[in-house]
């Protein structure tokens, strides 16, 4: 007797949802991701030299330079994390290998590393500047130039305060990105490449130049970094001050020495960040970015720091140019006043830019790591709601950039104290890391695309001897630095630990919304999760209509698509984008898919819109890390003939046009053109062509042309007539007829057009376009509810 089966059917009232697991990413060269991330790690050179000597002595460089050489082993650590099936950077390699309650430990030190990026990096630009005038107003003085304006009554050169100035030029340029960031900023690979490709011709210069002075001067090396040419400056010792425990142990002087050098590398996260977005093959570039990231860096942070101990004086390097080695290089070269005064202006130009960039890139980090908490359901929905107007995670910035602020107002620019406690983030996020990956090597016995070298195997177990080696030379400067760095320390194990209680407290409560929202999204709706997106997951016919949908309190492409589309015929689907946060991962399983509020309430506005039309929709989310390229890429894999969207409150909808056709450019083959709608609030619409297209001819077009061929051909010189003749020929005559009689030849076009005419569907209809109004002509629709064989062309032109 068999047994019977119970069959448990979806309700027939829930809406079917799909939901992508793969990211929609825009991919880039190694070239470009090298550049990213030396824009972050090499804003480093411009301060970590003098805050090393100040701790350490005149023996700095050598250890900044060992510094630069550990870091490839710490790069080679973040190498293999991305090679794992493991994404997401530091907070979700250490939640897969630890759990929780370390994953946000890892990421409350990460965050104070983001933090105090901004404001020492934007305190560095100011004192960069700073110094510069300082400069010029000395020499205004010493050569009697404005003696009114540059002089004191006493006599002596005015100086701006050099602190104060540099605080208050970082919190500008902490509030014009917070500002940009707010509206939504563009990162693009391209303006970091252009970054680097200056940085780089002023590196040239600044080392070729610096090495023909050293050598024409005869400088001399700086001293060996032996324990006896260690001066330790008071904060250096920090809590190990009134102790003679550092001056017993050679050795720890040298790691005290190494942990006041570690900033040097600082940036490296960056490498995990631009991972995803890398081109295939992506280890191979992967690997590649690394090398020259690690050249790069060495040469750029590491000789520089060299050169500049050994051409600047010991009388102003420390005093003088402690804040601004390299503008300081620069006045001590070999050659004219003027060339060296030019130079340093061009040091601080490019100071400026990498300096600005790394304040930008730090928003951007700490916005990209506390989303990613936010997807995990351990930060609460309220900070991941988009902002009205450009839809950002404005609360997010608003977070970080008020934290920034804050700092600079307590440090008041001093760039030694923010320097110190910097060192804290750094280390200590490293640190997670490697342990995260010690521990994987355990857990995870599988393949992987490429391992930390220095493999040693034993019958069947591996000794991850290179790895283990990383971490405990991490584990070793980090514990150091906990006993010196007072400021850090103190400030760090403060930062982190209320930031740990945050999330806690904040994973607590959200768990319980999230199982709240779970449980009426799954009575309201069908989820069915799906790796990539396809018009098979949809059950839809080639040729359908994508609507984007952001706001639910605005719906107005939806009524518009609604209203122009026979869905009998064509079928629409509502695609709502989940943007990820920068770093995030390549693949989202559907266990960590969490919906928001915000989410509940857009797919619910879109079903009850679409059930007063009396017409039926298809539900798509897709992660994304662009939205244009999400765009694109979805009407791509589902065969789509349109995409509508509502007109964007901070692009023109030509400018909305240009960047769907820049992704649709970036797409491989095979691509489908399609038509992009831009709906106004008030119904109106734009129109515009994605992609080359050539006009459409109907069927009794087509065999009008083939009846004249036919005939033709029967005339005995026209055997080898073509249909493209005919139709050259057609195109000639009527040009000869509108230059002789333009009136009536626009007359009886009209007419032939208003026969024509008939009602198509979205995406589908004939456009015609002029040779004279470039590659696109513009389709100006009138409001919603009139019927889409009123549309009206337009000569406007678009990008």
């Amino acid at each position: 007797m068999g047994s019977k089966q119970t069959i448990n059917k979806p309700q027939s009232n829930r809406v079917r949802l799909v939901v992508a697991s793969s990211v929609m990413l825009t991919f880039i060269s190694f070239w470009r991701a090298a550049a990213i991330v030396l824009n972050d790690l090499g804003s480093s050179a411009f301060y970590a030299g003098g805050i090393a000597e100040e701790a350490v002595g005149k023996a700095a460089p050598w250890f900044i330079l060992g510094v630069m050489l550990f870091s490839f082993a710490v790069r080679a650590v973040y190498v293999e994390s991305c090679s794992m099936f493991t994404r997401g950077g530091v907070y979700r390699i250490v939640k897969e290998a630890l759990g929780g309650t370390f994953a946000k430990l890892s990421v409350s030190a990460l965050m104070f590393d983001y933090i105090l990026t901004g404001p020492i990096s934007g305190v560095s630009a100011g004192q960069y500047i700073v110094g510069l005038l300082n400069e010029l107003l000395r020499l205004c003085a010493a050569h009697h130039w404005a003696s009114s304006l540059v002089l004191h009554s006493s006599g002596s050169a005015r100086q701006l305060p050099v602190d104060g100035t540099s605080a208050v030029i970082a919190g500008l340029i902490t509030i014009y990105f917070w500002w940009q960031n707010t509206k939504g900023i563009e990162e693009s690979s391209d303006k970091a490449l252009k970054v680097m490709k200056i940085t780089t011709v002023m590196v040239v210069i600044l080392l070729s130049w610096g090495v023909f002075s050293a050598i024409h001067v005869g400088a001399h090396l700086p001293p060996w970094p032996t324990p006896d040419n260690l001066h330790f400056s008071k904060d250096a010792l920090g809590f190990l001050k009134h102790t003679g425990f550092m001056r017993s142990l050679g050795l720890f002087g040298v790691l005290m020495a190494f942990g006041h050098s570690v900033l040097a590398m600082s940036g490296e996260e960056s490498l995990a960040q631009v991972n995803r977005e890398i081109e295939h093959p992506k280890l191979k570039n992967l690997k590649r970015a690394a090398i020259v990231i690690a050249i790069y860096s060495f040469i750029f942070t590491g000789i520089g720091t060299l050169l500049a101990v050994m051409l600047i004086p010991d009388a102003v390097r420390v005093p003088v140019y402690r804040d601004n080695l390299i503008a300081g290089m620069a006045m001590f070269m070999v050659g004219p006043l003027a060339v060296r005064i030019g130079f340093r202006v061009f040091v601080v130009i490019v100071g400026f830019l990498i300096l600005g960039g790394a304040v930008n890139t730090a928003i951007v980090g700490s916005t990209g790591v506390l989303m990613r908490v936010a997807e995990d359901g351990v930060l609460s929905d309220w900070f991941r709601k988009p902002q009205r107007k450009y839809g950002t995670s404005y609360r997010i910035v608003n977070l970080v950039a008020g934290l920034q602020l804050f700092t600079i107002v307590v440090t008041r620019g001093n760039v030694i104290m923010l320097g110190e406690a910097y060192a804290f983030g750094v280390i200590w996020s490293f640190t997670f890391n490697a342990l995260a990956m010690l521990v994987l090597r355990w857990k995870y016995k599988g393949e992987r695309g490429w391992k930390v070298p220095l493999n040693i195997r034993i019958g069947k177990t591996e000794i991850p001897l290179g790895l283990l080696s990383v971490f405990l030379v991490l584990l070793t400067t980090a514990i150091v630095n906990l006993f010196t760095k007072s400021v850090a320390t103190v400030s760090g194990v403060i930062f982190a630990a209320a930031f740990f209680v945050i999330f806690s407290l904040s994973e607590r409560d959200n768990k319980r919304r999230h199982d709240l929202t779970t449980l009426q999204m799954r009575e309201h709706f069908q989820l069915e999760h799906q790796d990539n997106v396809g018009r098979e997951a949809l059950e839809i016919r080639p040729g359908a209509v994508v609507v984007t949908m952001r706001d639910s309190a605005a719906p107005f492409a939806l009524k518009w698509a609604l209203t122009h589309t026979n869905t009998d015929d064509q079928d629409l689907v509502v695609l709502a984008a989940r943007m990820m946060g920068a770093g995030g991962p390549e693949y989202v399983d559907a266990s960590e898919q969490l919906f928001s509020e915000h989410e509940q309430m857009l797919f619910t506005k879109a079903v009850s819109v679409a059930e007063s039309f009396g017409k039926h929709i298809s539900l798509l989310v897709v992660p994304a890390g662009d939205i244009f390229s999400a765009l694109v890429q979805t009407a791509n894999s589902l065969d789509a003939a349109a995409v509508v969207s509502g007109l964007s409150t901070k692009l023109t909808a030509e400018e909305q046009a240009y960047h769907v056709g820049q992704a649709w450019e970036a797409l491989p083959e095979p691509k489908r053109q399609f038509t992009f709608y831009v709906v106004k609030p008030d119904g109106e619409s734009l129109s515009f062509h994605i992609g080359p297209h050539a006009p459409t001819i109907e069927p009794h077009e087509v065999q009008l042309v083939h009846r004249l061929w036919l005939n033709i051909r029967r005339a005995p010189d026209m055997q080898d007539l073509h249909h493209s003749d005919i139709l050259a020929y057609a195109l000639t005559r009527m040009a000869t007829e509108f230059a002789r009689d333009k009136q009536g030849t626009l007359e009886d076009l009209q007419r032939c057009i208003d026969e024509s005419h008939h009602r198509r569907g979205l995406g589908g209809s004939r456009h015609e376009e002029l040779d004279e109004a470039g590659p696109g002509y513009a389709i100006r629709a009138p409001k919603t509810g009139h019927r889409a064989e009123d549309l009206k062309v337009t000569a406007a032109k678009t990008k």
